[in-house]
């Protein structure tokens, strides 16, 4: 019996031919990404992208995304990181723009090699980047344009910490807790920075919902 275990998954290039057993079919999967990949701003994708970006600014996009990890990117110095996105603007038609609101709930984490979920129910990261698509005008929306993202970063800590709810966030409360939001190229800096917070021990982390003394 084949060896059942996690698939190592290489990272393709976009000319690969589809075949019929080795009979190349005139079609390849660069084809299929452009099929399957090409709403950037389809909640699923752009959800894709954001992580993309995260994983460009942190100088850990050279591998292959994993679709069901316990969380989204791992830093250079092992910070684990969460991606979180969402926009005013959706591909479908609208009466108004989108509320801001992120789903940021206590999950089990999930092992490949095991197939097993964990007992523990907890948030898996020790960041978390919420990106936001902030263009409002739909003519000249533009997902590539990184001048149209915010982003805002928080260590998980003040997500556990919060009084509110602990299954989303809206946009006003995020902006309480992690100031102003900041551009791509800021990234490495905040999460560095909030990673710094996560290590610090529970009773020095300052409340959420409240002012640093």
């Amino acid at each position: 019996m084949d060896d059942l275990g996690p698939i190592e998954v290489k990272r393709h290039k976009g000319g690969e031919s589809f075949h019929d057993d080795g009979r190349d079919l005139g079609f390849d999967l660069m084809g299929f990404w452009q099929w399957s990949a090409s709403d950037l701003v389809s909640n699923a994708t752009r959800g894709i992208l954001a992580e993309y970006l995260v994983a460009q600014a942190l100088g850990v996009a050279d591998g292959v995304r994993e679709e069901w990890a316990a969380y989204d990117l791992t830093t250079l110095d092992g910070t684990r990181v969460e991606v979180k996105s969402a926009a005013f603007i959706q591909s479908w038609g609208q009466d108004h723009l989108s509320p801001i609101v992120f789903h940021v709930p206590k999950t089990r984490a999930w092992d490949s090699e095991s197939n097993r979920q964990s007992e523990d129910i907890r948030r898996q990261a020790d960041v978390y980047v919420f990106a936001v698509l902030a263009n409002k005008i739909q003519s000249t929306l533009d997902p590539l344009d990184v001048s149209q993202w915010e982003f805002y970063v928080l260590s998980t800590a003040y997500l556990d910490n919060r009084t509110r709810s602990q299954h989303s966030i809206t946009l006003p409360s995020l902006r309480a807790l992690a100031g102003d939001p900041i551009r791509l190229a800021q990234l490495t800096g905040a999460v560095e920075a909030a990673a710094a917070v996560q290590r610090k021990p529970v009773d020095e982390v300052t409340q959420p919902d409240q002012p640093a003394a």
